[in-house]
């Protein structure tokens, strides 16, 4: 018996075939773009997923028959609007989660429904990354096509159409919306009834692990997978890395260094942070709910550095050398912790935790003659730790104090960043034996959903083991100096930040 989980991701589509006992037997990865066609702008073509989709799953049936699959859960990328018309076909490209176009439209929902109502119902502020603006600026842009919508999907949602034929989301992924009454975990007729939009657009929402609809005859014979074979709901992809990570009990936090940076409590209540500056969502465990933070540009933050400044390195990487990020690291490493003084604002893509601005700008500042690439790999990395380490402030003050947070994503490689991590945080840091992410998740949740065991956290602590653990270490010390300078820093640059968005308005 198999599990297969797939993460409908920003890049890619990561699909792996886990065993009875956990075990990862094959991961595939294929690739595809998405486009920015103007400044804040962000859209992917949902056919590129499915194709993707497709030949993710043929290459893990090359391993085992179809028929030996149980189930199949799914997870991807959060908050993307995929439109389609009565017959099915996409209106226009999705627009996705890290895309900034409708920050007037966020004001205009909030007015609409009451900022304090909408906090009230869905737990957090709309922004501009969330789907319900999307739809309100399809509707102000291009009223023709938005005349024709007939259903509107989140991306997992729209290849789990492309697979079953079936129109399902569950509460976690729906919970990025701006549409869901995440303490209710339904849809809310209040917030649709405020924007003059027909509920019946929505797919039918239910838990994470239930059995939704079952691949069809005609998927069957794109893909290889055997008709009939279970479709379980499975999580948003914050909420499946958290499941993948065993983040499935009261207290139990992670942080994912992936291209977003994600800091996630787990709750067993629903509880909103007053000023809304952290989500609260559904959880991918039934009946639960979590906190979360979220940093747009984390590992991506690293990873445009050495795109932009790492030729060197990416040149003795592709002529057969060391890796060009460790190459990067090894010099950071003789650094200082504090850069001597050099911060990095990590705000390539604006951000959202704790600063909700779609104008925010990366930046580094503090640069002296003293300053050389290695110190400026270093304040990148410790950029982003300081970034992460606002969330974590925020689930502090709410009573969440972990004794220990569980790391993920490709930043967690780095034993430098780690171990900064660690001490930024002054909490120790684990890694666990499950490195595959939200699609290790959707997995687990699709074991859970075909009776595979009788729960999420039953399954998890079948699955998962730590393997590591990081303690904070004489830099800590260094850090609690450093970090109050680094969070003084964006609200000084704030207003400074929207006079440069105005003036690449006016001048594009």
């Amino acid at each position: 018996m198999y599990y297969i989980g797939i993460d409908v991701g920003t890049s890619s589509v990561k699909a792996l075939l886990v065993n009875a006992e956990g075990v990862v037997i094959k991961t595939t990865n294929p690739e595809y773009s998405f486009q920015t066609p103007k400044s804040l702008w962000a859209e992917a073509n949902p056919l590129d997923w499915w194709k993707a989709t497709q030949t993710a799953i043929k290459e893990l049936l090359l391993t085992v028959a179809s028929n030996e699959i149980a189930g199949i859960g799914l997870t991807g990328q959060m908050h993307g609007m995929v439109a389609l018309n009565k017959a099915g076909n996409v209106l226009r490209p999705c627009i996705m989660w890290n895309d900034q176009r409708s920050h007037m439209e966020c004001d205009e929902i909030s007015k609409k429904v009451g900022y304090e109502n909408i906090l009230k119902i869905t737990g957090n502020p709309v922004l501009p990354g969330f789907t319900a603006p999307k739809i309100l600026w399809t509707q102000k842009n291009e009223p023709d096509l938005f005349k024709l919508i007939d259903k509107v999907l989140l991306p997992k949602d729209f290849i789990r159409y492309k697979l079953t034929g079936e129109f399902f989301s569950d509460v976690s992924d729906a919970s990025g919306t701006s549409l869901l009454d995440v303490g209710k975990r339904t849809w809310s007729s209040e917030i649709f009834e405020a924007l003059g939009w027909p509920i019946s657009w929505m797919p039918e929402v239910t838990e994470s692990t239930e059995p939704t609809s079952t691949i069809s005859v005609e998927a069957a014979a794109l893909t290889g997978l055997h008709s009939g074979t279970p479709v379980v709901a499975g999580g948003g992809d914050c909420a499946a890395q958290a499941v993948g990570s065993g983040i499935v009990e009261e207290g139990k936090v992670s942080v994912t260094l992936g291209t977003s940076g994600v800091v996630f409590a787990q709750s067993d209540q629903y509880r909103v942070e007053p000023n809304g500056n952290l989500h609260a969502f559904c959880h991918a465990v039934p009946g639960k709910w979590h906190l979360m933070g979220v940093m747009l540009s984390a590992a991506g933050s690293f990873q445009w550095y050495k795109n932009q400044f790492g030729l060197e390195e990416q040149k003795i990487e592709n002529e057969g050398g060391a890796n060009a990020y460790e190459l990067l690291t090894t010099k950071a490493s003789q650094v200082k912790a504090g850069s001597e003084g050099l911060f990095f604002l990590p705000y390539l893509s604006g951000e959202r935790t704790p600063y909700p601005d779609p104008y925010a700008r990366g930046c580094f500042i503090g640069m002296s003659l003293r300053h050389q690439k290695k110190h400026h790999t270093r304040a990148v990395l410790e950029g982003v730790s300081y970034g992460l380490n606002d969330s974590l402030s925020l689930m502090r003050k709410l009573g969440v104090d972990p004794s220990e947070i569980v790391l993920s994503g490709g930043g967690s490689r780095s034993a430098l960043w780690k171990q900064m991590l660690a001490d930024v945080f002054a909490t120790p840091c684990a890694m666990v034996n499950a490195l595959e992410g939200a699609a290790y998740g959707a997995a687990i949740l699709a074991a859970v959903g075909v009776g595979g065991f009788g729960s999420v956290e039953e399954a998890c602590n079948s699955f998962i083991q730590k393997t590591e653990t990081i303690h904070p270490g004489s830099d800590q010390e260094i850090y609690s100096q450093y970090y109050p300078i680094y969070k003084s820093l964006y609200p000084s640059l704030k207003n400074q930040f929207a006079q440069i968005a105005d003036a690449i308005s006016i001048n594009s």
